[in-house]
């Protein structure tokens, strides 16, 4: 039979199960032909049955994006992969695998982002068998060996970014807001983790990223409170511009003469007016300018 060595796994080409079957079929027509033939003497019939059922045994069906992998008194001879009715040696010890894609949800897990905040995350991963050797024998249990291997993947990238730029506003990338590199360095990753165990990761990303609860309150505040900051700052700059403007346009029409002292109390009045988070109350003068 064909040989293709793929990594640890040996890919064969095994032989047709319907001509075997076919073989299988003359073999019981034997058996019932010798037993009526000559039915003092039933050896012919035994030898014939027997060797029907040994051919029997060697027939295997493989569903599609299924495959398995023949083992002979503990040594391994080779893995099929396509689909359809095949003859191997009777005497194998056959293991089923599959080959379809499969999805793995970890629980919402606690860490530390890189400045040691404690942060909640969960990961979901896309992954499918590649070499049946390897997820067979070089593991233990491929499955709980995946959701081990993601969980330390998980932990070693949130230590790697800051959980958003509130954090470090130096930082390039954090987990909150660069979904894409971080998604692709998760994906990585976990691949040169699963690689011993002959899986190949399709995705991975994440679905859930939050602050711990113990800090997640503490944190809302600090972001309005940076949010605040910001916005008052806008709001500042704007009302300087308008006064500035204000007072070109007094100064350009000859609408009112204003000296130094004038001109600071009608800044600090457009100021209080322009940045207060309150309505103001007006004042109506009745006087003159000085009264």
């Amino acid at each position: 039979m064909d040989k293709e060595i793929r990594g640890f796994e040996k890919l064969r080409q095994p032989l047709s199960g319907y001509v075997m079957l076919a073989v299988i079929l003359l073999l019981l027509m034997a058996v019932i032909t010798t037993a009526k033939a000559i039915p003092d003497s039933p050896v012919f019939p035994i030898i014939f049955a027997v060797a029907m059922a040994i051919l029997a045994r060697g027939l295997v069906v493989i569903s599609p994006n299924s495959s398995k992998h023949f083992l002979l008194f503990g040594a391994y001879h080779g893995s099929v992969r396509t689909s359809g009715l095949f003859w191997v040696n009777p005497f194998f010890t056959r293991m089923t695998l599959s080959l379809r894609a499969r999805n793995f949800e970890s629980e919402k897990v606690k860490v530390n982002d890189k400045l040691g905040n404690p942060i909640m995350i969960s990961v979901i991963l896309v992954w499918k068998v590649k070499d049946t050797f390897k997820a067979y024998f070089e593991v233990d249990d491929y499955t709980n060996f995946i959701k081990i291997q993601t969980d330390s993947a998980v932990r070693q990238l949130a230590a790697s970014y800051p959980y958003d730029h509130f954090e470090d506003e130096r930082a390039t990338v954090t987990l909150s807001t660069d979904f894409n590199e971080v998604n692709s360095t998760l994906e990585k990753e976990i691949s040169e983790r699963l690689v011993l165990a002959g899986i190949e990761v399709v995705e991975a990303r994440i679905t859930y990223l939050a602050y711990a609860p113990e800090i997640a309150h503490s944190m809302l505040r600090r972001q309005q409170a940076s949010a605040i900051v910001a916005a008052r700052h806008k709001i500042v700059e704007g009302a300087v511009g308008m006064v500035e403007s204000a007072l070109h346009l007094l100064s350009t029409k000859g609408i009112i003469e204003l000296d130094e002292e004038k001109k600071a109390a009608m800044v600090s009045n457009l100021m209080v007016v322009l940045c207060g988070d309150k309505e103001t109350q007006p004042v109506v003068n009745t006087g003159t300018l000085n009264h």
